[in-house]
Parts: C-alpha cells; sequence; structure tokens
C-alpha cells in the first residue's frame, strides 16, 4: 500500500511539474506568433530538409544541378511544367470582346512597361524559371531546363541572366546546398524588379518587403507571414492572380480566406463590406519606402544629349515619373478585367485601356477597390491603328539601332502583325490592384478620409450624385 501511494504521489508530482512548464512556455510565446495565430488561424509549420550532404562536386551547369534533384523529385518538374511560371500562359479561358476560348499570360500579352517578350526573349526571361528561352523555339517539354535554385535556393547571391541562365559569378554548388522552402526575397527578385527595375510594375511590391516592419506591411511584419503563407501552393502551383496577364479570379487568393466576417467589432464599419474592399480602408498608401514607375513616355527615348537618371530618364527606354507615399486611385472591381489583345483596334484619340477592371456601382459583385494606376505613351500603327510590340532588347532592337521603324517592322514580323511603316505613340492606361504594404489597423483609414469636405474618393466618377453618406447609399 505504502509502495502505491509513493508512486502515485511521484505520477501527481509529475504531472503538476509538466503543467507548470507548459505554463510558463505558453507565456514566453512571443507576440508576433500570438497574433498570427489568431489573425490567419492555423498555419502548417514549413520544413526545411538541410541538402548539404547530397550536393558535394561542382556542378557543370545549371541543367546538372536541376537533373540531380530530379532524382529525388520527379514528379515536382512534371507539376512544374503545367503552371503559369513556367509557361507564362494561363488555362484556356473567353477574354471579353473575344468570342474564341484562349490562353493568354505574360508570354503573349502586350503590357504599357517594357511592351511585350515578343522578340525580346533573352532580356525578358531573365525572370523566367527555366534556362535557355532565347526564341520561340524554346523547348517548354525539357525538364532539365526548369531553375529549380531561383524559387529555393538561400545564398542570396545566386543571379540570373540573359535566357534565364545562371551569371557567371553565381555558385551553383553553393546554391544547390543551401536550398529550401521559397522566402520572400525568392519571390520578390522577380516580382519587386518586373518590367526592368525595382518598383516599376507593382506599385505595393518592392525590396522593402523583403524585410518589413509592421507599419511596411502588417502581415509580413508584425506576423512574420512569409509569401507562401498567403499565395498557397499545390503541386507548384502558386495560387493568386495578376490582373496585370489574367482577366478573372478562378485562382485566387482574398482577405476573407483567413478574416472570417464580421471582422469589425462596429457594425458601421461592416457595413461599409458590400461595397468596399478590405483593401481600400487597409492600403492607405502605397510604394511607401520606395519609389514606384507611374508614367513612361516611350517617344522621348534616344535623345543623346539628355543626363540619364534611372527615375527620369534613359536613352534607351525614355522618360519617366516615379512617386512615393503615393494614394491610390479608386474604381469599382469585380476581379476580372477587360484586356487589349495584340491586333485589337484602338481609337488614337484617346488613351486605351489595357486591363480596365471591370465593374460598376450596379454591379453586385463589385466593390471599391484601391489600384496603382500607370499611364504611357507607347508605339502604335498610325494607320491601321493598333499597339505594336517593338523589338528593343532583342537582335536589331530599338536600344542597338535606335531606330523606331526598323523596331517596329521586327516586332511585327515577330508577331505576325502587318505594320504599315507610319508609327507614332499613343496614349495607354495599365490598371494593378493593390493588396500587399497592409497597415496596422490603428491605422488603416478614418472616416473623415473619404467622407468630407477633404474626400479622396471622386464620387461623381464612381457613380454617386455625392458624398453617400449624404445622398444615400448604393445597395
Amino acid at each position: 500500500m505504502k509502495r502505491t501511494r509513493y508512486v502515485q504521489a511521484w505520477m501527481i508530482a509529475i504531472v503538476l511539474i509538466l503543467a507548470a512548464l507548459g505554463a510558463f512556455l505558453a507565456r514566453g510565446r512571443t507576440g508576433p506568433e500570438r497574433g498570427r495565430a489568431e489573425a490567419a488561424g492555423p498555419r502548417t509549420p514549413h520544413s526545411h530538409l538541410d541538402h548539404t550532404p547530397y550536393f558535394t562536386a561542382p556542378f557543370a551547369s545549371p541543367q546538372a544541378v536541376t537533373r540531380a534533384c530530379l532524382k529525388c523529385h520527379p514528379e515536382e518538374a512534371v507539376d512544374f511544367m503545367k503552371t503559369a511560371h513556367w509557361q507564362w500562359l494561363g488555362g484556356e479561358i473567353t477574354v471579353p470582346g473575344h468570342p474564341q476560348p484562349m490562353r493568354i499570360g505574360k508570354k503573349n500579352l502586350l503590357n504599357n512597361f517594357c511592351i511585350s517578350i515578343t522578340g525580346n526573349y533573352a532580356a525578358c526571361t531573365k525572370c523566367h524559371a527555366g534556362y535557355g528561352w532565347s526564341d520561340a523555339s524554346f523547348d517548354f517539354t525539357r525538364a532539365e531546363n526548369i531553375d529549380c535554385l531561383v524559387c529555393h535556393e538561400r545564398t542570396g547571391a545566386y543571379v540570373k541572366g540573359n535566357a534565364g541562365m545562371p551569371a557567371k559569378e553565381s555558385d551553383l554548388l553553393a546554391a544547390a546546398r543551401s536550398v529550401g522552402f521559397p522566402r520572400r526575397e525568392n519571390c520578390s527578385v522577380c516580382h519587386s524588379y518586373g518590367g526592368g527595375g525595382q518598383g516599376v510594375k507593382h506599385g505595393d511590391l518592392d525590396s522593402s518587403l523583403e524585410n518589413p516592419s509592421g507599419e511596411d506591411d502588417v502581415h509580413m511584419g508584425t506576423h512574420a507571414f512569409l509569401c507562401i503563407d498567403c499565395h498557397r501552393t499545390t503541386k507548384h502551383n502558386v495560387s493568386g492572380r495578376a490582373f496585370s496577364v489574367s482577366v478573372e479570379d478562378s485562382n485566387g487568393i482574398g482577405c476573407t480566406d483567413c478574416h472570417q466576417k464580421p471582422p469589425h467589432a462596429d457594425p458601421r464599419i461592416n457595413a461599409h463590406i458590400a461595397s468596399v474592399a478590405c483593401q481600400t480602408c487597409h492600403i492607405p498608401m502605397y510604394a511607401r519606402k520606395l519609389p514606384t514607375k507611374t508614367f513612361w513616355d516611350w517617344s522621348k527615348a534616344g535623345d543623346p544629349s539628355r543626363e540619364e537618371n534611372p527615375h527620369h530618364y534613359l536613352k534607351i527606354k525614355g522618360e519617366f515619373v516615379y512617386d512615393q507615399n503615393v494614394v491610390p486611385e479608386y474604381l469599382w472591381f469585380n476581379r476580372s478585367v477587360d484586356r487589349y489583345l495584340l491586333g485589337d483596334a484602338i481609337d488614337s484619340t484617346r488613351a486605351t485601356d489595357i486591363n480596365r477592371p471591370r465593374g460598376d456601382i450596379h454591379d453586385p459583385a463589385a466593390k471599391i477597390w484601391p489600384f496603382k494606376v500607370h499611364r504611357a505613351l507607347q508605339p502604335f500603327d498610325r494607320k491601321n491603328n493598333v499597339l505594336l510590340p517593338p523589338v528593343t532588347g532583342g537582335e536589331g532592337g530599338y536600344w542597338k539601332t535606335f531606330n523606331w521603324d526598323q523596331a517596329m517592322r521586327l516586332g511585327a514580323q515577330a508577331s505576325g502583325i502587318g505594320y504599315s511603316g507610319s508609327y507614332g505613340f499613343a496614349k495607354t492606361v495599365m490598371y494593378w490592384p493593390l493588396s500587399h504594404m497592409v497597415s496596422p489597423k490603428e491605422e488603416a483609414l478614418p472616416c473623415n478620409a473619404c467622407h468630407g469636405e477633404q474626400s479622396r474618393m471622386d464620387w461623381a466618377a464612381l457613380g454617386y450624385e455625392g458624398d453617400p453618406i449624404r445622398t444615400g447609399g448604393r445597395r
């Protein structure tokens, strides 16, 4: 009996010690971790296998690295080659105004930044997750040309060059031994520098988000989120939509993936949710730390007398405007866009919308969203009234000859579109919905930012008779 009581006493003591230890660890849990769980719900921890023992000898080529990866991960290549990151095309869809289903993406669309990859492959495919896409003959079925390192290496010294080939200074062995799950830097190396420089395309993505404060972005700063925590991935298919190259949101993500309704204690604020996107109040400014390009005038390129400055003028690209701490522009948006396609006619007397957001005050699926809007003057065919993709960085292109007529002829030939021989520069507009650089809730827009004498909203342009707080709501 005494022995039994003795054992029971020890068991009780052990239970009490473990309970105390658990309470101590719970109290010691860091604030960001607790905040992360409360804000976003359960998250799967990211595992990282040390690959150092698996790679010991130098690699003769980047393809040799990929072949080594595929010895253990053969299915990953099959999955990855189906994705937009590899093909630069989405799935088959119907583009508004075009009855035939088609596949669109970075591979075959125009923009009003660097304009098009057509004829400019080597320069543009520095950001392709592959090796050797130097012309239209690139073989998308060769698994050894997948670049595993650009998304998974952790040295920070792996650099991509023309046609996606690693720069000479890149240490392939060190990069291969460092691989793990993608960090912010792996995504940023392309997405923060798209269009040929820092902050050129996106207004809410730049290198300041690689190691941000909570004021820069509450999710990545305060709660230590990685890109892949929101852009969750299945079989290498990364969730999320870029409306610069997509027209619909079938693979999209949203705030309500984690934040359940109603998100606010105040019912007056919750009443806005039917008409106002979360981002509208919670991203009051964009390009907070680093400037972003808001205007690009290709017509001014080629002037050797002008002083060069990457934020104002480059001879090969023309004249720019960069802005910082920018107030967004606001439009109705139902998470789909119209899309200018190669060969579509334009009205050169007015600005052409490349990807105009769809939705209006009468659309129940639309909400008021914040946008970065980029305006440009870019080459077009004066007689045929179509935007053309000039060859700029390719052989015989404008950056070498500074001859627009030749650049247009080469681009027309590469894209299969006729060229009249008469060119000019047309006004164009692109729209970038904002979802990064989310402020802490204490810095969300106050009521008088939109309602009152100093409103940032153009209520008439949004379809209201005036401030809806005075004239009545929408729905």
